[in-house]
């Protein structure tokens, strides 16, 4: 039986680079899209408002142990790095490093 939690995250995107943002979106590295699936994330989702409020929705089995196996893949460090100039107060830290699950109140079947 699949014991997939759902996980839920907010990012910050610079306004200024909201744009560029969703067009790398638009052409995310095949590697980078295998790797994330052999990591165990799935039906991952992203979501921008106007002002640049990013929401991640996933599914996995261990969230932490999904994303320490990203952290470990090559491909997923040069993501980062590429993407690390879209996002506000990244205080050098990449995106995926910054990933805090919001908890879920509520969830109809």
């Amino acid at each position: 039986m699949d014991q997939r939690k759902r996980i839920c995250f907010t990012l910050q995107v610079k306004r200024d680079r909201l744009t560029e943002y969703r067009e790398r979106h638009k052409a995310v590295w095949p590697e980078m899209q295998e790797a994330l699936s052999r990591a165990g994330w799935h039906n991952y989702s992203l979501f921008l408002r106007e002002d640049g409020l990013l929401i991640g929705y996933l599914e996995t089995q261990n969230f932490e142990q999904a994303r320490a196996e990203m952290a470990r893949a090559d491909v997923n460090q040069r993501w980062q790095a590429s993407m690390l100039e879209f996002f506000e107060s990244n205080s050098g830290k990449a995106a995926d490093e910054r990933m805090r699950p919001l908890e879920e109140v509520f969830h109809l079947d």
